[in-house]
């Protein structure tokens, strides 16, 4: 953003004159918006403002099918509102995500900057209203209150496409890879962190990857909910001051524009009320959240040591560990990995409450709704791949450590049972244990078995 500020241009709005930096693009409830709103310096992702752009320009498009709007100044709406989608005009999005709850100043926002945008290209100064005005021209058959919700969901359909399903792909076939390298090695199993019986290292990974499977099913089962869209719904879902048909044509234009099957929401008193879907959207992120949790914390564990703790697998040094304590590594990745995953943990905590935030015909929460939904998106796919690529690709199995500890687990006499009975297999495991020998040796020193069927009995590979 130019630092330059000292000259300024008047605009007007209907609470009278407005000083606006010369250089900037928008317009004076815009700059109202910067002086009411110095919150957190927090701006709307761009994935928001690249579908603020899109629907200015497919509104344009279809408001000039129908007769709406004249062909000259629909051409330079779109021409700027392209520019608006492509990010070429970000620096002149200056907004507070913590604003009105409708989110009607970036919607102006993006009114003014494509109004006084255009004015250039059709050779009018900035801020001319009378050649291209934000709201009778940009802004025409829209309202706020359909705008936003819209935005939401269509850019988080966007990034979902573009950014975390192949980001769950990704890091799902690396961990299948994982499994089937490492299906030959047996180790000790564990529940409440305590011996249990055997497993393999590639059951593991195979039920990491098919958590990482399952959380894009759920996912994806969401997106048909968030392909409607409320536009045409205008101020209250009744549809005021736009073209029975504006709804269903700027979602299929919508759709031509970005090759997802947007639709004119069902209902658009629901559509605008309330924002259930994004809670259930995410949900389903948080859910994802909880896996990648899950896989990453036992990645710590089984990489701990790597002489006192488990040392089951070595994960790829990245960076030297410790200030203070030479030659310490420490697992970097997945504690980042587990701290995006409490992001969006916490975050979906906000929009659930910013979902419940609906009062009659319009949810008045949707600006922390939009950055949460978009910002979970983003760390979500940006930690799946540097999960898969920094982290899961470069693992090492400690396979004879892995093999011993397996062969000397006392919880192995659990495969005895059916043959001596529970009590029995008990008690070989507390002399084992006592003893410190294996159940092997316990049972043939009971002489609870014969050699031959022990043997058969306690095959690691076929106890997995």
């Amino acid at each position: 953003m130019p630092v330059n500020t000292e000259e300024y241009r008047i605009e007007r709005d209907s609470l009278g004159e407005v000083r606006v930096p010369a250089w900037a693009y928008w317009g004076a409830q815009t700059q109202r918006a910067i002086e009411n709103f110095p919150i957190s310096g927090r701006r709307f992702p761009r994935a928001f403002i690249r579908a603020l752009g899109l629907v200015k320009l497919c509104a344009a498009q279809v408001n000039r099918e129908l007769g709406l709007l004249e062909d000259r100044l629909a051409d330079a709406i779109r021409q700027a509102a392209r520019e608006v989608a492509d990010g070429t005009l970000d620096e002149h999005f200056p907004l507070d995500v913590f604003q009105t709850g409708s989110g009607t100043s970036t919607n102006m926002n993006a009114n003014e900057v494509i109004a006084n945008r255009a004015c250039e290209l059709l050779g009018a100064a900035r801020g001319d209203k009378g050649v291209v005005h934000p709201n009778d021209h940009v802004n025409k058959g829209q309202s706020s209150n359909d705008v936003i919700p819209s935005c939401i969901h269509i850019s988080a359909a966007l990034q979902i496409h573009e950014k975390l399903l192949p980001a769950l792909e990704h890091l799902r076939s690396a961990l299948e890879e994982k499994a089937k390298a490492f299906d030959d090695i047996v180790k000790t199993g564990r529940t409440h962190l305590m011996d249990a019986m055997p497993v393999r290292l590639g059951q593991e990974f195979g039920g990491y990857a098919a958590q990482i499977a399952l959380s894009r099913e759920r996912i994806e089962a969401v997106l048909p909910r968030v392909y409607e869209l409320a536009l045409g719904g205008t101020a209250v879902g009744t549809g005021i001051n736009t073209h029975p048909e504006f709804g269903r044509r700027i979602a299929e234009a919508l759709k031509g524009e970005t090759g997802l099957p947007f639709r004119e929401a069902r209902n658009h008193f629901a559509a605008q009320g309330a924002m259930e879907t994004a809670a259930e959207l995410m949900g389903a992120l948080k859910t994802l959240a909880v896996a990648l949790y899950k896989i990453a914390n036992d990645l710590r564990w089984m990489n701990s040591g790597p002489q006192a703790g488990l040392a089951e697998i070595r994960l790829p040094a990245l960076q030297p560990g410790s200030s203070i304590m030479p030659g310490k590594v420490n697992p970097v990745i997945p504690e980042a990995v587990m701290m995006v995953a409490m992001q969006v943990m916490g975050a979906d905590t906000t929009v659930t409450a910013a979902a419940a935030s609906g009062n009659f015909e319009l949810n008045t929460a949707l600006p922390v709704i939009a950055v949460n939904v978009l910002e979970s998106i983003e760390i979500l796919a940006n930690g799946s791949r540097v999960l898969a690529d920094k982290c899961v690709v470069g693992i090492k199995a400690n396979r004879e450590r892995m093999e011993q500890i397996a062969q000397r687990n006392a919880i192995l006499a659990t495969a005895l049972a059916p043959h001596i009975g529970y009590d029995k297999a008990a008690e070989v495991v507390k002399k084992a244990m006592a003893e410190e020998k294996t159940v092997r040796e316990v049972v043939l020193e009971m002489g609870l078995l014969p050699e031959e069927q022990i043997d058969e009995i306690l095959n690691l590979r076929k106890l997995t």
